[in-house]
């Protein structure tokens, strides 16, 4: 038996987003379950042309149980309104449903996926992308770029371009806005982050 056996066996393949959401809580495809309060599901119209996927539900969503609500989601909420995107529209959701974090004192602190749990988690993102059949999928960040578009795709090399998704589908790459939160060079970089979202919204049209 392997550490990480997988979500394969928890993830529902049939019925609707209701069932997977219901179903996402028992899920125990890998060690991230045992720390984190809760699994996070994705959010937002089960038809959705446009979907946004995340890397890892980070403090805030972990607590409150929903995708985006820490400081990275105030800045994609942001992002969206300057690129033309109602956040009400779009599907949004995570390669990885369980907060990865360290401890510092009484803070925990966002730790990066292994790939190995991004793998044991594919099924989740896998069952969503059949379920809301989106037009264009956003990547934000590494994480979700190895969980879409292979772990030899660089985010940085490839951002705000035409991309073709493995399993087809329109998709463009991006940066995580967790990373514009704490960039040094903020308005440069929140800039370009809604010229890649502008991107994703030309490629609609």
């Amino acid at each position: 038996m392997t550490k990480y056996p997988g979500a394969q066996e928890w993830v529902p393949h049939d019925g609707g987003m209701r069932k997977v959401r219901a179903a996402l809580g028992d899920c125990r495809g890998c060690d991230l379950w045992e720390d984190a309060e809760q699994a996070v599901p994705g959010e937002g119209p089960v038809r959705a042309r446009m979907m946004l996927v995340g890397e890892t539900p980070g403090d805030h969503e972990d607590k409150e149980g929903h995708v985006f609500v820490g400081p990275a989601g105030h800045l994609l909420d942001k992002a969206l309104v300057e690129a033309g995107i109602d956040r009400s529209t779009v599907y949004l959701t995570n390669a990885v449903k369980h907060f990865r974090f360290e401890r510092q004192g009484k803070r925990r602190i966002h730790k990066t996926p292994a790939a190995s749990q991004i793998t044991a988690c594919h099924p989740w993102l896998r069952r969503e992308l059949e379920i809301v059949k989106p037009s264009l999928v956003v990547v934000m960040g590494s994480v979700a770029a190895k969980a879409l578009l292979g772990s030899t795709f660089r985010v940085t090399q490839e951002r705000g371009r035409r991309l073709e998704l493995p399993g087809g589908g329109l998709a463009v790459a991006t940066v995580h806005p967790s990373a514009v939160v704490r960039s040094e060079e903020f308005r440069r970089d929140f800039g370009r982050f809604v010229d890649d979202l502008r991107v994703a919204v030309g490629l609609l049209d």
